[in-house]
């Protein structure tokens, strides 16, 4: 077993546990992602390449594995998948510039005016 069917089997051994125990909030979150990932004023092949990127900033190699698939079942080619990615790597490296813009206002405020 690859490590791709692995990360399926436990989502759905997982999935399988939670409905055991009638999770009432892990029924929620499913139905809050059927809700969500559907047509409306975006199209849900547009939803699933957002969530491609999230799962990329947020670290989520299940999610991103299940929204790939899914983007794929939706029509995406492999360059909307890579431009959703990315526009991941830009927001994650977003906010370590916007740090790091702070960090020079600190290190003004520490050494004095940076010449």
């Amino acid at each position: 077993m690859n490590k791709f069917e692995e990360i399926d089997r436990k989502r759905k051994e997982s999935n399988a546990r939670f409905e055991k125990l009638n999770s009432k909030v892990y029924s929620l979150f499913l139905e809050m992602g059927d809700a969500t990932f559907c047509d409306g004023a975006l199209p849900k092949k547009t939803k699933e390449l957002i969530a491609i990127a999230i799962g990329a900033v947020t670290n989520c190699e299940s999610c991103m594995q299940w929204h790939i698939e899914q983007a794929y079942k939706d029509g995406a080619t492999i360059h909307e998948v890579l431009e959703a990615l990315e526009v991941a790597i830009d927001m994650g490296v977003g906010p370590v510039t916007v740090n790091a813009r702070f960090a020079l206002d600190v290190m003004e405020n520490t050494f004095g005016k940076i010449k």
